[in-house]
Protein backbone atom coordinates (compact mmCIF):
# COMPACT_ATOMS: atom_id res chain seq x y z
CA UNK A 1 0.00 0.00 0.00
CA UNK A 2 2.51 2.53 0.97
CA UNK A 3 4.76 1.78 -2.51
CA UNK A 4 1.20 2.46 -4.50
CA UNK A 5 0.77 5.82 -2.64
CA UNK A 6 4.35 6.75 -3.30
CA UNK A 7 4.53 5.75 -7.05
CA UNK A 8 0.84 7.83 -7.13
CA UNK A 9 2.77 10.88 -5.16
CA UNK A 10 5.61 11.02 -7.34
CA UNK A 11 3.31 10.91 -10.32
CA UNK A 12 1.74 13.65 -9.77
CA UNK A 13 4.77 15.70 -8.54
CA UNK A 14 6.61 15.30 -12.09
CA UNK A 15 3.02 16.35 -14.11
CA UNK A 16 2.69 19.18 -11.51
CA UNK A 17 6.27 20.04 -11.92
CA UNK A 18 6.28 19.68 -15.68
CA UNK A 19 2.78 21.34 -16.11
CA UNK A 20 3.80 24.30 -13.82
CA UNK A 21 7.49 24.30 -15.47
CA UNK A 22 5.98 24.37 -18.89
CA UNK A 23 3.36 27.88 -17.67
CA UNK A 24 5.96 29.51 -16.49
CA UNK A 25 7.96 29.60 -19.91
CA UNK A 26 5.30 30.63 -21.96
CA UNK A 27 4.42 33.14 -18.86
CA UNK A 28 8.34 34.31 -19.95
CA UNK A 29 7.84 34.17 -23.44
CA UNK A 30 4.68 36.09 -23.08
CA UNK A 31 6.39 39.10 -20.92
CA UNK A 32 9.16 39.40 -23.21
CA UNK A 33 7.07 39.43 -26.58
CA UNK A 34 5.20 42.30 -24.87
CA UNK A 35 8.46 44.04 -24.22
CA UNK A 36 9.69 43.57 -27.64
CA UNK A 37 6.35 45.26 -28.89
CA UNK A 38 6.88 48.06 -26.67
CA UNK A 39 10.54 48.90 -27.27
CA UNK A 40 9.72 48.04 -31.12
CA UNK A 41 6.80 51.10 -30.66
CA UNK A 42 9.14 53.13 -29.22
CA UNK A 43 11.71 53.08 -31.94
CA UNK A 44 9.09 53.23 -34.45
CA UNK A 45 7.73 56.59 -32.45
CA UNK A 46 11.60 58.05 -32.63
CA UNK A 47 11.69 57.18 -36.51
CA UNK A 48 8.35 58.16 -37.64
CA UNK A 49 9.60 61.62 -36.05
CA UNK A 50 12.97 61.92 -37.78
CA UNK A 51 13.37 65.33 -39.09
CA UNK A 52 17.22 64.29 -41.29
CA UNK A 53 19.05 61.27 -41.46
CA UNK A 54 22.69 61.41 -41.25
CA UNK A 55 23.82 58.11 -41.92
CA UNK A 56 21.70 54.20 -43.10
CA UNK A 57 23.25 50.46 -42.53
CA UNK A 58 21.37 47.48 -43.00
CA UNK A 59 22.07 47.55 -39.02
CA UNK A 60 22.25 51.22 -38.06
CA UNK A 61 20.61 54.73 -38.35
CA UNK A 62 21.99 57.88 -37.27
CA UNK A 63 19.37 60.86 -37.77
CA UNK A 64 17.69 64.00 -36.06
CA UNK A 65 14.22 63.27 -34.06
CA UNK A 66 12.89 63.59 -30.76
CA UNK A 67 13.87 60.98 -28.42
CA UNK A 68 11.60 61.63 -25.45
CA UNK A 69 8.13 64.04 -25.63
CA UNK A 70 8.97 66.62 -23.46
CA UNK A 71 12.38 67.80 -25.47
CA UNK A 72 12.60 71.11 -26.47
CA UNK A 73 15.30 70.51 -29.50
CA UNK A 74 15.92 67.23 -31.32
CA UNK A 75 18.68 65.22 -30.25
CA UNK A 76 21.00 63.43 -32.22
CA UNK A 77 20.13 59.53 -32.56
CA UNK A 78 21.93 56.58 -33.55
CA UNK A 79 20.38 53.14 -33.09
CA UNK A 80 22.65 50.47 -33.50
CA UNK A 81 23.98 46.68 -32.12
CA UNK A 82 26.68 46.62 -29.61
CA UNK A 83 30.00 44.83 -30.74
CA UNK A 84 28.55 41.10 -29.61
CA UNK A 85 25.76 41.82 -31.91
CA UNK A 86 23.40 40.40 -28.40
CA UNK A 87 22.21 44.60 -28.02
CA UNK A 88 20.33 46.92 -29.67
CA UNK A 89 21.50 50.37 -28.62
CA UNK A 90 20.79 53.81 -28.51
CA UNK A 91 23.06 56.66 -28.14
CA UNK A 92 21.12 59.92 -28.13
CA UNK A 93 23.21 63.64 -27.92
CA UNK A 94 21.12 66.40 -27.02
CA UNK A 95 21.52 69.47 -29.46
CA UNK A 96 21.68 73.25 -28.30
CA UNK A 97 19.45 74.32 -30.80
CA UNK A 98 17.70 72.29 -33.65
CA UNK A 99 19.96 71.49 -37.15
CA UNK A 100 21.05 73.30 -39.00
CA UNK A 101 21.49 75.88 -36.22
CA UNK A 102 22.47 73.83 -33.45
CA UNK A 103 25.17 71.63 -32.30
CA UNK A 104 25.45 68.14 -30.40
CA UNK A 105 26.17 68.23 -26.67
CA UNK A 106 28.65 65.53 -26.90
CA UNK A 107 29.38 65.55 -22.63
CA UNK A 108 25.45 64.83 -22.20
CA UNK A 109 25.67 61.49 -24.59
CA UNK A 110 23.88 58.71 -23.49
CA UNK A 111 23.64 55.31 -23.75
CA UNK A 112 20.54 53.58 -23.52
CA UNK A 113 19.69 50.21 -24.05
CA UNK A 114 16.42 49.49 -26.21
CA UNK A 115 16.45 45.76 -26.31
CA UNK A 116 18.89 43.88 -24.40
CA UNK A 117 18.61 40.39 -25.87
CA UNK A 118 18.56 41.21 -29.40
CA UNK A 119 18.69 38.39 -31.64
CA UNK A 120 18.72 38.94 -35.68
CA UNK A 121 17.27 37.01 -37.32
CA UNK A 122 18.23 34.65 -40.23
CA UNK A 123 18.09 36.82 -43.55
CA UNK A 124 16.92 39.77 -42.31
CA UNK A 125 18.19 43.52 -41.60
CA UNK A 126 17.40 45.40 -38.76
CA UNK A 127 16.11 48.62 -40.77
CA UNK A 128 15.34 48.79 -44.31
CA UNK A 129 14.82 51.57 -46.12
CA UNK A 130 11.37 52.75 -48.23
CA UNK A 131 11.03 55.37 -51.32
CA UNK A 132 7.21 56.94 -51.17
CA UNK A 133 6.25 53.70 -53.05
CA UNK A 134 6.72 51.39 -50.80
CA UNK A 135 9.45 50.05 -52.43
CA UNK A 136 12.83 48.96 -51.03
CA UNK A 137 15.76 51.38 -51.54
CA UNK A 138 19.25 48.93 -52.39
CA UNK A 139 21.94 50.09 -49.97
CA UNK A 140 23.99 52.14 -49.93
CA UNK A 141 21.54 54.93 -50.64
CA UNK A 142 23.34 57.90 -52.01
CA UNK A 143 20.65 60.78 -51.20
CA UNK A 144 18.92 60.44 -47.96
CA UNK A 145 15.60 62.13 -48.89
CA UNK A 146 14.53 59.50 -50.82
CA UNK A 147 14.04 57.27 -47.48
CA UNK A 148 10.27 58.13 -46.88
CA UNK A 149 9.90 54.99 -44.52
CA UNK A 150 11.86 52.60 -42.42
CA UNK A 151 10.80 48.76 -42.33
CA UNK A 152 12.29 48.05 -38.80
CA UNK A 153 12.82 44.32 -37.71
CA UNK A 154 13.43 43.39 -34.42
CA UNK A 155 14.04 39.69 -32.68
CA UNK A 156 15.01 38.14 -29.43
CA UNK A 157 14.94 34.84 -28.01
CA UNK A 158 12.63 33.65 -26.23
CA UNK A 159 12.44 30.80 -23.50
CA UNK A 160 13.87 27.52 -25.23
CA UNK A 161 15.86 29.55 -27.68
CA UNK A 162 12.24 30.89 -29.33
CA UNK A 163 12.41 33.52 -31.73
CA UNK A 164 10.53 36.37 -31.43
CA UNK A 165 10.21 38.81 -33.99
CA UNK A 166 8.15 42.08 -34.45
CA UNK A 167 8.29 43.72 -37.77
CA UNK A 168 6.71 47.45 -38.55
CA UNK A 169 6.82 49.93 -41.00
CA UNK A 170 7.59 53.58 -40.36
CA UNK A 171 6.36 56.43 -42.45
CA UNK A 172 8.65 59.17 -41.85
CA UNK A 173 5.78 62.14 -41.21
CA UNK A 174 8.61 64.97 -41.64
CA UNK A 175 8.72 63.57 -44.80
CA UNK A 176 5.67 63.34 -46.69
CA UNK A 177 6.09 64.43 -50.26
CA UNK A 178 1.87 64.38 -50.67
CA UNK A 179 1.67 67.89 -48.53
Amino acid sequence: MIALVGILVSSFYIFFNDSLSQYLALQKDGSDFTDLSYESQRVANVLRGTTDIVSESADDITCYAYFAPNDTYVSLIHYYKNAGQTQLLADVTPMTANPPIGTPITAQKETIPIISDFYQATGTSTFVYLDETGAVLPLPIVDEHTIKGIQVNLAAKGAHNSDQAVALQVSLRNRKTNL
